[in-house]
């Protein structure tokens, strides 16, 4: 086991590796901008240093910066958490030529799946099904045309290169098939440096369904089950499930055992995510595969009992897996919400200030996962998230109706949070009986561009 790691990340996965650690018995070195300076987790942790200002390109993805920090701490890992420089092979091969173990996967890997088209040609290797869609880039709007005349509109226009929804265009005809090429070109050049997009067949009101897995560098991979990802805002996740309880249990067999071809195919170890569209017919199309610690692993920990941080942090170690397929049982049913500094009633705006008053939620089956407390300052330069509610219960119903109790019981004063649409959410019946696709909440819940948390 190592000695001394470094969390090369802030906030919420800071806190959570810095907890890890802990119960592990291996001292932890946190780093900090200049406006994380006052974070509380920082105290947590046996050492912090300062890499750097406000901005990302000078601190957290700044990799100089970050191997000096470990140098001077004299590490023998970095773990990367998710974000930032979670998912690049230029950070996993330099941490690993500089004698830091990256603790995650391999960076041949992360390359690999970081191309959706790489990722797509090898996923056919590992005869796991993918939405029909083109080979490569679609360089011209010519090709475009021809390849969506073929697998016919809708179509979906996606970035080769990143996610989250950016460089991601629905084109549902031929008359406007060239501005939502430029568009999602721009787009992901501006995200990602690389204009290059492919085009997919369009699955209408699909599910987005992820499997957890887990390798070893001794070859041994398992998968911890599955979660539901469905809920979500222009591409970014809101709400997330495990199990996905609607699918019978013989298709959700079948995506962990896709999702491990596929690991072992591209020679995958440490933690990763599979993510599937899965259609109203129960058919599964691999999408992409999340390299990384996922920001929704918590449902996960609390179905399957496992730690899926410690167990990076093992594998990462050269420990073997030391769980058996069979022996991962998911059991009840668990909800995560991701609780954003952001406004609902006006287009999700971002919501920086000092935190003037805070209630946790508590009780039977509640977990709160956050590094924010009463006084702390949410900066504007960073991602929104403030903190995680998390729920388990032994059925779905019963952990919905958990869930919106600890909703009401959460309580975040100074800034505007989502904290009321999902509230709103909670109380909605689609979403109580299950009812929801990747489209439901622009098409049910906030349709036609009224987004007040209000509605539904």
């Amino acid at each position: 086991m190592f000695q001394r790691i470094l969390v090369a990340n802030r906030g919420e996965i800071a806190l959570r590796v810095i907890r890890a650690c802990k119960e592990l018995g291996v001292e932890v070195v946190a780093v900090y901008s200049q406006a994380d300076r006052d974070a509380p987790y920082l105290a947590l942790a046996d050492r912090a240093i300062c890499i750097g200002k406000s901005a990302s390109t000078d601190s957290y993805l700044n990799i100089p910066r970050l191997i000096a920090a470990a140098e001077v701490a004299d590490v023998q890992a970095i773990h990367p958490g998710y974000g930032f420089l979670s998912e690049n092979p230029q950070f996993a091969e330099i941490c690993r030529s500089c004698n830091f173990e990256f603790i995650g996967p391999p960076h041949e890997a992360i390359r690999k799946m970081g191309l959706k088209t790489e990722a797509k040609r090898i996923a056919a290797e590992a005869k796991v099904p993918s939405v029909p869609g083109s080979d490569g880039g679609a360089v011209s709007d010519a090709d475009a045309l021809r390849f969506a005349r073929a697998i016919g509109f809708p179509v979906l226009i996606k970035a080769a290169a990143g996610g989250g929804g950016k460089g991601m265009r629905v084109c549902r005809d031929e008359a406007s098939l060239a501005g939502a090429l430029q568009t999602a070109r721009n787009e992901a050049e501006a995200a990602f440096k690389n204009p290059s997009v492919y085009l997919e067949k369009y699955i209408d009101r699909p599910r987005h369904v992820e499997v957890q897995i887990l390798g070893d560098v001794h070859g041994d991979v398992i998968h911890c089950w599955d979660r539901d990802c469905s809920l979500q805002r222009r591409h970014q996740k809101l709400v997330e499930e495990a199990p996905a309880s609607y699918l019978p249990i013989e298709v959700r067999a079948k995506l962990g055992e896709a999702a491990v071809r596929l690991a072992r195919t591209v020679g995958y170890y440490n933690a990763g995510t599979c993510e599937f569209l899965v259609d109203a017919d129960n058919n599964f199309y691999f999408i992409e595969v999340n390299a990384r610690i996922q920001v929704e692993h918590p449902v996960t920990e609390m179905v399957t009992g496992i730690d899926l941080v410690k167990q990076q942090i093992r594998i990462a170690a050269g420990e073997p897996l030391g769980i058996r397929q069979e022996d991962v049982v998911s059991n009840g049913h668990s909800i995560e919400v991701r609780i954003n500094s952001e406004d609902p009633d006006h287009d999700f705006r971002p919501s920086p200030g000092k935190i003037t008053g805070l209630r946790i939620p508590g009780g039977p089956g509640v977990r709160w996962d956050s590094h924010i407390q009463a006084g702390y300052s949410v900066p504007p330069n960073y991602d929104s998230l403030v903190g995680k509610l998390i729920v388990h219960a032994p059925t779905r119903p019963e952990a919905v109706a958990r869930m919106r109790r600890a909703l009401d019981e959460l309580v975040i004063d100074g800034v505007k949070t989502t904290i009321p649409l999902h509230r709103t959410i909670f109380r909605n019946k689609d979403f109580i009986e299950g009812n929801v696709d990747t489209t439901w909440v622009e098409r049910v819940l906030m349709p036609q561009g009224r987004e007040s948390a209000a509605g539904g």
